[in-house]
């Protein structure tokens, strides 16, 4: 009764905290009277409210419905994830088949360090195996049927056993690391652990654009001078020494307009998909990359690894207590007596998805208060609102326009697309009056 009090008010604490970071950052407007999309066609009356409603309602109802249902659906996976990737570790404790692994493992080499590297290459494919019939359908036919996906199964199939290689070898260094610290420092291995953790992700956002990356994607120059020069022209008054613009074929895989920066010290690129190309005219495409450079400018990736630091320390300070306690309960029982014994690792794993499932308000705020500050940028960047919101508009093939304050708190990692238009619309009224002040 006591952990079940203690959890929810952690709940409690979480929807407070991600509703104050809400309220302050993102500034969703009211719903505005019908017929107040008048006032928005001259600068003296110009509405921004009146004009967020115009342009919501340039999207057809047929498509706002099945955007809606696209998008109210990834609610209830974010849950099945969470049962199903729980069902399975627990079913790899209870049955032993974690102590197996391990016994098997351990049976290939005297090489302790090789040792975890088997057993992890193990458990990722066996789990990934076990999960593989939801993987299909929350990612190839559903996508399919909402028309968001171009791949044909075999293609597709292809990038999930890329995703899988990566993940066996990259996981594998880091579980290395991770138990030799376990093993070596039994009283403080999650403080070691978690500093790890987080080096180790730094050294991958570094070297992803330049190994991981490529592996799913081409990603070629941008050469069409009509889109780049503005686009470098626009970095460079904002203090991005950026030579080049990179085009990814996303196209290949899917329907979904994008943009990004990937990369860390030195490695970042400025990216934009082949989807927004094609889709998308100048005016667009320049408000997005704004965007972009907003994240560069207001140091969003570093900012994002500090946040992630602290995220980090507290999930092994929570695996560290629940874990020992887990394993004096049902330790003899599942074969894994201490929290160096690879048969462990399916309850580290439980441990971790249940604390980041819990983490989901807060984590997806964080994210779209950095998704609205770049917003921001971008606007007085390229200074092209309407292009702005016609993009926000495109972003609603995949994602619900109009949420409920607490559904775009607990689901939304960027600001929903009323919010985004607004702001647009804001934006714009401001400088409309300010010009009349003039």
């Amino acid at each position: 009764m006591a952990r079940r009090s203690a959890l929810l008010t952690f709940f409690a604490v979480a929807t407070v905290l991600a509703l104050a970071a809400f309220v302050k950052g993102q500034g969703t407007p009211p719903l505005a009277q019908t017929g107040a999309t008048s006032a928005a066609t001259t600068a003296e009356h110009f509405d921004p409210v009146a004009a967020t409603n115009a342009y919501l309602a340039k999207v057809p109802p047929d498509k706002r419905a099945q955007s809606d249902a696209y998008f109210e659906g990834g609610y209830w996976l974010i849950l099945w994830d969470f049962l199903a990737s729980s069902l399975v570790f627990i079913l790899l404790l209870a049955t032993g088949w974690s102590a197996r692994m391990r016994d098997w493992a351990e049976r290939v080499t005297r090489f302790t360090p090789i040792h975890t590297f088997v057993y992890w290459t193990e458990f990722l494919v066996v789990t990934s195996l076990l999960i593989f019939p939801l993987g299909v359908y929350e990612g190839y036919f559903r996508e399919h049927k909402y028309g968001l996906a171009t791949q044909t199964f075999g293609p597709w199939l292809g990038d999930q056993l890329k995703g899988l290689g990566v993940g066996v070898v990259f996981g594998g260094l880091l579980m290395m690391a991770l138990y030799g610290i376990v093993r070596r420092l039994p009283g403080t291995w999650w403080i070691w652990g978690a500093a790890t953790s987080l080096v180790f992700l730094m050294f991958f956002a570094l070297i992803a654009p330049v190994f991981a990356a490529p592996l799913f994607n081409k990603y070629t120059r941008l050469e069409d001078p009509a889109i780049r020069d503005p686009i470098l022209s626009m970095a460079r008054a904002n203090g991005i020494s950026a030579k080049d613009v990179y085009v990814q074929d996303a196209s290949r895989q899917s329907t979904r307009i994008s943009a990004f920066v990937i990369g860390f010290l030195g490695t970042e690129r400025i990216v934009l998909n082949d989807n927004l190309l094609k889709r998308c005219s100048v005016a667009e495409i320049e408000s997005v990359m704004g965007h972009e450079m907003g994240h560069y400018v207001m140091h969003h990736a570093y900012k994002g690894l500090m946040f992630a630091g602290i995220i980090v320390v507290l999930a092994f300070a929570f695996l560290g207590r629940s874990s020992e306690w887990a394993l004096k309960r049902w330790g003899e029982k599942w074969r894994a007596h201490s929290a160096g014994d690879l048969a462990a690792l399916p309850l580290f794993a439980f441990l971790l998805l249940a604390f980041f499932f819990v983490l989901t308000p807060i984590n997806n705020s964080y994210s779209r208060i950095e998704e609205y500050e770049a917003d921001i940028f971008g606007l007085n960047a390229a200074q092209l609102p309407d292009a702005e919101a016609e993009v926000d508009l495109k972003l609603a093939d995949y994602r619900k326009l109009n949420p409920g304050p607490l559904e775009e708190i607990i689901f939304y990692d960027h600001p929903s697309g009323r919010a985004r238009i607004y702001a647009a619309m804001r934006w714009k009224a401001e400088h409309l009056h300010g010009q009349i002040g003039r």
